[in-house]
Parts: structure tokens; sequence; C-alpha cells
């Protein structure tokens, strides 16, 4: 049954608040009844003392057991007078003295004088102190009885003392307005806490009733697990507090639904790296890129109020790949509309040869121009087997031609196997030998040379440039995500190709380095093991 259908406040701050109320009233309620109980007993038991006292001191009066001895029931005997003096000095109901036959010798109401008393004597008279709440003749009362012994020793009657329980009970009512007043504060502190409680709350849940808390909760959950944008939050100490199913497929880490990540320290969950550098705050900036394992990222990072921040993350790996794609048609077409100036100017020059009737030399011309392109073709695909290799090695060569930079193939270099990955390898060569024809495009004698060599199922790539080489100090730093000396193009950042070169090679157990070429400039390598079948 929902809070309206009961009459009660929707906000959660009212209810809480509500049920602070009643839990502190009840645990005071409960408090009080729990002390009361026991002080009635206490309370009794302490009448039921005093009695067994008062009876105790009357018995240890040897002229009281004497009297009893000496004179008859009367009320003007000795123990009648003992009995009431005794009476009015301890404010008891009643003292009375009995003989061993249960018959009274002394009590409040001289008319019961000689009388049997209303209750058995039997313990007292046996040698045993009794305490006892019981009813007599003059109503519900403490009582004590001892055993009145005479100076021989022996038991010859017994007192019996009542203490009035109405007086018992007053005490007992008496406490009650104590009880309650303190009750009554305890009751305030509790009020005044639940209040100050409830408030704090009430700023926390921004006013929110608990269902609307609970659909917030239940629609954070939906989005989270269902749009297609990575998200971790974190706390102010670095710990995970949350990562939905896109981060956990974009991080390659295993599904987050049993909350084995939550509260682990992200250095433990991504390990060293620029990905956990980014997401941590250690490297700030919008639209951060990283690597991570195969992916190429896009990194934000927001901080939180409380000191923790949330990361989102888009997937650019499609992106790049058509970037990278996009840059070398652009590369095929530039080359091809010089190809075409040129094939342009070879059809003018033998029109003019033929015109002049130079036959011969227009057949010279034509073999010439023929035999330079299939030549490089043919030396690439004599030592290259790989077709897709080879398709991009003859590209690349088109491309450096128009650039006036010659591209050259090692003389050492032998591939005869295919690869097992030919997809991987090319985007290794593709970057490597771009960012060479980059850097040997302003030298004063530009060349780049690649060498591929088969060491049993290991391939060796190496890739030398005549640019002005990488210091030894950057070496490694020139791996890392979003570095680069170039400036960016339009449609995609800088800073990647190389990096992903490493991570392609390190996914195959590979390595990547950077050096120096033996003529100066930059020199790459690449080793990956078990890459040809």
């Amino acid at each position: 049954m929902s809070a309206r259908r009961l009459g009660l406040p929707r906000r959660a701050v009212s209810q809480i608040l509500l049920t602070q109320l009643a839990i502190a009233a009840g645990v005071v309620v409960l408090a009080t009844g729990l002390f009361l109980a026991p002080l009635s007993a206490q309370l009794d038991d302490q009448a039921m003392r005093r009695a067994l006292a008062i009876a105790q001191s009357a018995a240890a009066d040897p002229a009281l057991a004497a009297g009893l001895l000496d004179s008859g029931a009367s009320a003007d005997g000795p123990v009648q007078a003992s009995a009431e003096r005794i009476r009015r000095a301890t404010g008891a109901e009643y003292v009375v003295v009995l003989d061993l036959d249960g018959i009274r010798r002394s009590h409040p109401s001289a008319d019961r004088i000689g009388l049997p008393v209303s209750t058995d004597p039997s313990d007292a008279l046996a040698g045993r102190e009794v305490m006892e709440i019981d009813e007599g003749t003059l109503g519900r009362s403490a009582r004590g009885k001892v055993p009145l012994i005479a100076a021989d020793g022996e038991i010859v009657g017994a007192v019996s003392v009542g203490i009035a329980y109405d007086s018992v009970r007053d005490r007992l009512l008496g406490a009650i307005p104590g009880m309650l007043a303190y009750a009554g504060g305890a009751l305030a502190a509790g009020a005044l806490a639940a209040y100050l409680v409830s408030r704090r709350i009430q700023r926390q849940t921004r006013d929110l009733a608990f269902s609307d808390i609970a659909g917030l909760l239940a629609e954070r959950e939906a989005m989270l697990h269902s749009i297609r944008e990575g998200v971790i939050a974190l706390d102010r100490d670095g710990r995970v507090r949350l990562v939905n199913d896109e981060a956990a497929r974009l991080l390659g880490l295993a599904a987050d639904s049993t909350g084995t990540l939550a509260g682990r320290p992200l250095d433990d969950v991504l390990g060293a790296g620029r990905t956990t550098d980014v997401l941590s705050g250690r490297v700030t900036g919008r639209d951060l890129l990283t690597v991570q394992g195969e992916r190429v990222l896009v990194a934000n990072r927001m901080p939180t109020e409380d000191g923790g921040a949330v990361a989102t993350l888009r997937d650019r790996t499609e992106l790049e790949h058509l970037s990278r794609e996009l840059d070398s048609t652009r590369g095929l077409i530039d080359a091809l509309r010089a190809l075409d100036h040129e094939h342009a100017n070879r059809l003018h020059t033998l029109l003019g040869l033929l015109e002049l009737g130079l036959h011969e030399e227009a057949m010279e011309f034509v073999t010439e121009v023929a035999g330079v392109h299939r030549t490089t073709a043919e030396q690439v695909t004599e030592k290259i087997h790989d077709p897709l290799l080879a398709a991009l090695l003859v590209g690349k060569a088109t491309v450096a031609a128009e650039r006036g930079v010659p591209l050259r193939l090692a003389g050492t270099s032998l591939l005869p196997d295919r690869l097992v990955d030919p997809g991987g390898f090319v985007t290794i060569v593709g970057n490597l030998v771009d960012n060479a024809l980059d850097a040997a495009a302003g030298s004063t004698a530009p060349l780049v040379e690649v060498e591929l060599r088969a060491e049993g199922r290991t391939a060796v790539l190496r890739v030398r440039d005549s640019g002005p080489g990488v210091p030894a100090a950057r070496r490694e730093e020139i791996f890392t995500e979003g570095w680069s000396t170039k400036q960016p193009k339009a449609h995609r950042e800088r800073g990647l190709g190389l990096a992903l070169v490493r991570r392609l090679a390190e996914r195959q157990g590979g390595s990547a380095r950077a050096g120096e070429a033996a003529d100066g400039g930059a020199e790459f390598s690449v080793v990956l093991p078990e890459a040809l079948r």
C-alpha cells in the first residue's frame, strides 16, 4: 500500500522525520516501561526487608520475650505496650506478637488481642524468618515475621511486622512524574535530533519523494547500461564507483554486473598508461585521445561536487580507420592526377615523335616509360609474396614519386610467405611509411627505404628516412597517444599512428622501437613473432 493511500506525506524527508519520531517515542516508552516494571518489585522488596528488620529488632529485645512468658493476653500488658512503642517509633502499620499457639498478645486494635492471627504463623514459629506480601485483617501489607526466642534459647512465639502496601504504591506513583519528565526530555532530544537529520537528508535528496528517488535510480541504471557511450564514475580517492556496459566493452574489462570493479583503484583496474592518466585527471583537456587495446578512444572528464569525477568514452576506432583510408585515398587521387598529367605529357611527346617520323625513337620512348612502372611492381612482388602488402608498397611508391621522395625496397628484403594478420601488418607499414615520407620530404636528399625480411615465422620490418631523426630522449615518448610534431588535419587528430603501431605489435607479442639510421634520419623497427604462415 502506498504512502499516499495511507495518508502519509510523499516527501522523503517528511516520511523519515515521522519514522524517526515514532522510533524515538517507542524507545522512550519501552525504556520507561522497562524501568518502572522492576521499580515496583524493588519497592516491594524494600518494604518487606524493612518490615523484617523491624521484626528482628523487636525480637531482639529480651524484655519482650520475658513479658510474653510472664503475662497473659491483655491490652494493658507489657507486650502490648512494647509493641505499640515500636510501631509508633518505626511507622509500621502493625507490630503483632504471638505465642506458640498463634494467639495475638499485641495488636494496634486492642479488641483483637487474644484472638488467633489471620495468616499461617507456622514458618516463624518453626524458627524461620519470613518476608511476604499478604492480605490480613488490616488489608494488604508487606510483612516480616521472625521467631521470638527466650533467654534460654527456646522459641516462645513470633513477631510479625507489617508495612501498609498503600505506602509502597504511593512511592511508586510518586516516582512516575519524575520518570515521565526524564522520558519527555529524552523524547524532545530525540525529536530535535530527528529534525536535524531530516533537514540534512532533505538537502541531500533535493526534497524528493522515495518514489521519485527509486524512479531516478531505475532510470539511471537503464540509461547508463543502454547508451552507446562509455561512462566511468570515480570517487575522490580515485576508486571506481560505476562502470557501464559500454565502458567495460571499450576498455576490455569484464562486465561489472556483479560489482566486482566497484571500490577498486582505477590504477589496479586498468594498469598504468595514458588511458588511466586521462580518466584519473592526471592529464587534462577536452576530447583527449587515448588508445586502449585495439581501440582509439576519445575521453572527457567532469569533476563532481563530492570530489569525484565522471568520465565518458567514445569509440573513434572506425572513424580513425576511415580517416586514414581517406588520407590514403586522397594520396592515391593526387597520384592519379599526377599520372594523368604525366600521361598526357607523354602522349604529346609520343604524338610529336610520330608526326616527325621518328618511329624508332617513339618505340624506345614507349618501352622506357612502360618498363619503369613494370620494373617497380616486379621488384616488389618478387620479394613480397603477400598480395595485400605488395599492393600497399606499390601504391606508396607511386605516391612517393609524386611527392619527389624515392621509396626504395632494401636489397635484403624477402618475405616469401603470406601474413597471418595482413590487415594489422598493412596498418603498421602504412603508418611508418607515411611518417617517413613526411619526414624525408623536406630533406636535401630525400629517401625512404623499407626493409622486410623473414626470420623463420617472425617478420622483421625496418623503415628508414632521410629526415631530421628523433632525439634519443624522445624515442619512447613518440609512441604516446596524442604526441605529434605535425599540425592536426581538419578531419582527424594527430598523434595516433605510432601509438597504434606499438599496440598492434605488442598485441601479437612483438615490439616497436625508434632509433637512428646509419646515414642519419630515423629508423623504426618492428618485430612480429609468428606473423608468417
